[in-house]
């Protein structure tokens, strides 16, 4: 996508690397597309539905980064599954680090200046 002459880098879209759907492209990698995935467990964090802590919530972000450093780095050709997977392990941590930050800056505005 770009915006006057700045280019927005949101996903490479490699054909090779997404899905496709009745012979369309997904608009997304299947890595991108496990994260925005991963991304939609928000609410179960933030009505404490599911408590994870802090450490296993970098965990599960720790395989995307060791997938997708190894495929750029060490010539190792990755799945899309594989892709999918790690996605959603990031997206899912993503989420419950955002959710923790949240609710530990939202108990320090209450029990500090209200």
């Amino acid at each position: 996508m770009k915006i006057g002459d700045i280019q927005l880098v949101t996903c490479h879209r490699i054909p090779s690397r997404s899905f496709f759907i009745k012979g369309r492209q997904f608009p997304l990698c299947a890595r991108c597309t496990g994260i925005y995935i991963g991304y939609l467990s928000l609410p179960f964090f933030t009505l404490d539905m599911i408590h994870v802590n802090l450490l296993f919530s970098f965990m599960l972000i720790i395989p995307t980064f060791i997938d997708g450093l190894t495929q750029a780095y060490c010539k190792r050709e990755s799945n899309n599954i594989l892709r999918l997977i790690t996605g959603i392990m990031s997206g899912v941590g993503q989420m419950s680090i955002c959710s923790i930050i949240g609710k530990s800056l939202g108990y320090f505005i209450i029990n500090h200046f209200l």
